[in-house]
């Protein structure tokens, strides 16, 4: 899996909308911030587009993010927001001159429709994390911390408190994975992901709870559970109980479909639609540690 190149202070980090629309408040803040880092920032230029729920229609959103990968001086490349629109776009570009020099993507939840090509066909890392949606409006918090420092090539390794469902035990192995209901989105597709032998991450919101429990079912029969190293659980924040209620939390219903399995289960990591959104290099190797005090997450430093 190739790794792009770590950004310096002074690098252009390019911020575009793919999805949907961006209040222009929120990427003001992030420009700022960014800018205060010591980051010089370039916007799409359709950025601030609306066209019904995206940042503008099809074609200018796909303007600006072929732009941003084709610009040299664009060292990352920052996704404002997620949404839904990720996938309208994905096909039409060209990844050619990014696959000679890769540059990080940047986001999460319906940007996992890039970090799911991008780790499984052209083999290269991008990072799930924060967005100029979730910035803090004041100050840093962890969430931005690590994003910064991950692309510039000091990505922290984490320690956490271990949650009684855990399942304990050692696993190493490429980090795949982020938002649930994308990843289900794109089985039987030609992007369809692979799992086998990687530590797969999960996260999701908004989900009523048969619907987690039917995305589950779907992995486990397609043979997307059975085979991996172990699995890292981020937020699965507010989920709907349904009516009639289905009866079981989102925990439960994750738990019941890998409870054939030995390897090492996380419930709870703090990245995904919550406060604490911590950076994740997808297509990273990783060292995973769960115990019953604690779990570990170890990168590779190369």
């Amino acid at each position: 899996m190739y790794q792009p190149a770590a950004l310096k202070k002074g690098d252009k980090i390019g911020i575009v909308a793919p999805a949907g629309k961006i209040d222009p408040e929120k990427v003001g803040l992030a420009v700022n911030k960014l800018e205060e880092i010591g980051f010089k920032v370039v916007l799409g230029k359709h950025v601030f587009d609306e066209y019904n729920q995206f940042a503008g229609t099809d074609i200018h959103r796909l303007y600006d993010f072929q732009s941003m990968l084709n610009d040299p001086e664009i060292k990352a490349i920052l996704c404002a927001r997620g949404g839904y629109g990720s996938v309208r776009i994905l096909e039409h570009i060209d990844f050619d001159w990014f696959i000679r020099n890769p540059k990080w993507i940047i986001g999460y939840s319906d940007i996992t429709i890039f970090h799911t090509y991008i780790n499984n066909i052209l083999e290269i890392e991008s990072l799930h994390s924060t967005m100029p949606v979730n910035f803090p409006d004041t100050g840093e918090n962890k969430s931005l911390t690590s994003m910064v420092n991950a692309i510039m090539g000091n990505v922290e390794d984490y320690e956490i408190e271990s949650n009684k469902l855990n399942r304990v035990g050692n696993a190493e192995g490429e980090l795949m994975g982020g938002n649930l209901s994308i990843l289900y989105s794109l089985r039987g597709t030609k992007i369809d992901f692979e799992t086998y032998e990687k530590i797969l991450f999960i996260e999701d919101v908004g989900e009523e709870l048969y619907h987690l429990d039917r995305m589950m079912q779907n992995l486990r029969l397609g043979d997307k559970l059975a085979d991996i190293k172990g699995l890292i659980v981020g937020g699965m924040s507010d989920m709907k109980a349904g009516n009639p209620d289905f009866g079981k939390t989102a925990y439960q219903i994750i738990n019941e479909a890998v409870k054939a399995y030995s390897y090492p289960v996380v419930y709870g990591f703090p990245a995904g639609h919550i406060l604490e959104n911590w950076a994740l290099p997808l297509g990273r190797y990783v060292k995973l540690s769960v115990d019953k005090e604690q779990v570990k997450l170890v990168w590779d430093k190369r």
